[in-house]
């Protein structure tokens, strides 16, 4: 354990707060692309659906290298059962807030958008456990697999700091971007060869919304969530991705090129969802050097404003997605441009989040149970 503070790296904290938020664009805009949601519109725009396609490409692996980064830079400062119970409350206790205060509400105003409230005493016991966990975890997912990922990070991040002095730092420091490339191409094949596996020996399994959170999400983020451990333990390998690398950005386009490709012409009865494996990974692992090298150039400097929306984003990010849903349901079939629409939802759903913020910060449990962090008592100063 060390208490010896790290220098800030205000680009990271930034990238992690616009990565989080940059949730909200993704969704609104999934209301008006051509992808089935729970809210559409009445015809899809191409360029919000090439926008949304984009964002969901590598959006989420960019965030579990941040998560990696810092949670194994605060894995070197306190002690093992400290750092998992900080690392869980701060993740754990606002998911478990938002599903009794926001996903049942939202859950419950979405079946009656759909008149589907008449057909859940039909459902069985199981269709209603597996419906709930798939509508009550929803947007959520990742909170939960960052808990599992701290709880196995007991293990690997004790074997990581172990070895302090390894010829693996050479390792790391030699690997080109073309290989790194190939490694997340071959994790992704072996993802992709489990879920196939899983699909022909036990097709069930893969419609378990509690499995594919807890198992399959967390294998698919797990290299990702590594790397950013990696980043921090060598700085060689952290300057790599701080440099603009050409091939990464080669990378990126041809990974995003054949991502549209594979939504256009794959099949779900095929094999779309084992070669979107390979894809994101690889998008994924390039689009780690773009984010990280132009965050360094742009966003590594102090700001009161960015500072807000770095405290603010696990909330609005919380809160924007019933928002959104009540957008999509009740505002979007009153406004007939699709662009008029996005627009007027970024300003709905971002207003109203951070009203709903500036109100929770009021009211110190809920500052804690959204955040996960205990509330300090204002120190009362001594009279003379």
């Amino acid at each position: 354990m060390t208490d010896t503070p790290a220098q800030r790296e205000y680009f990271l904290d930034s990238i992690r707060a616009w990565l989080m938020l940059l949730g909200i664009p993704f969704h609104i805009s999934l209301i008006y692309s051509s992808h089935v949601w729970h809210v559409n519109s009445a015809t899809p725009t191409w360029w919000l659906t090439l926008f949304n396609d984009f964002i969901h490409a590598f959006r989420m692996q960019v965030f579990f290298v941040i998560s990696g980064y810092f949670s194994y830079m605060l894995f070197l400062r306190y002690a093992r059962p400290r750092w998992w119970k900080v690392r869980v409350e701060r993740v754990g206790i606002p998911m478990l807030t938002a599903i009794p205060l926001l996903t049942l509400p939202q859950f419950m105003m979405l079946q009656y958008v759909k008149g589907k409230t008449d057909g859940w005493a039909a459902l069985s016991l199981y269709d209603k456990y597996n419906t709930l966990v798939w509508e009550l975890i929803s947007h959520l997912w990742f909170l939960l697999v960052l808990v599992i990922l701290t709880t196995l990070s007991l293990v690997l991040f004790q074997k990581m700091r172990a070895s302090v002095r390894s010829p693996r730092a050479d390792f790391y420091a030699s690997l080109t971007p073309l290989r790194f490339i190939l490694l997340f191409a071959c994790a992704g094949v072996l993802y992709g060869a489990l879920r196939r596996t899983l699909l022909l020996l036990c097709e069930p399994v893969l419609r378990d919304g509690l499995f594919n959170f807890t198992v399959m999400q967390t294998l698919f983020y797990l290299p990702f969530f590594l790397l950013g451990a990696l980043v921090f333990k060598y700085p060689a390998l952290k300057a790599k991705f701080l440099t603009l690398s050409p091939t990464y950005c080669a990378g990126a386009a041809l990974s995003f090129a054949a991502y549209l490709l594979n939504q256009r012409y794959g099949s779900g009865e095929g094999w779309m969802y084992e070669t979107e494996s390979v894809i994101t990974m690889v998008m994924g692992i390039c689009m780690v050097n773009v984010v990280f090298a132009l965050g360094y150039r742009l966003l590594n400097s102090h700001s009161p404003r960015v500072t807000y929306f770095v405290n603010a984003s696990l909330f609005i990010y919380l809160v924007h997605h019933p928002l959104t849903l009540f957008f999509g349901a009740y505002i979007t079939p009153h406004i007939a441009s699709n662009t008029l629409g996005f627009l007027c939802g970024l300003v709905f759903v971002v207003g109203l989040a951070i009203v709903l913020y500036e109100l929770h910060l009021r009211v110190p449990l809920l500052r804690f149970l959204f955040s996960g962090k205990p509330q300090k008592r204002p120190v009362v100063a001594a009279s003379a």
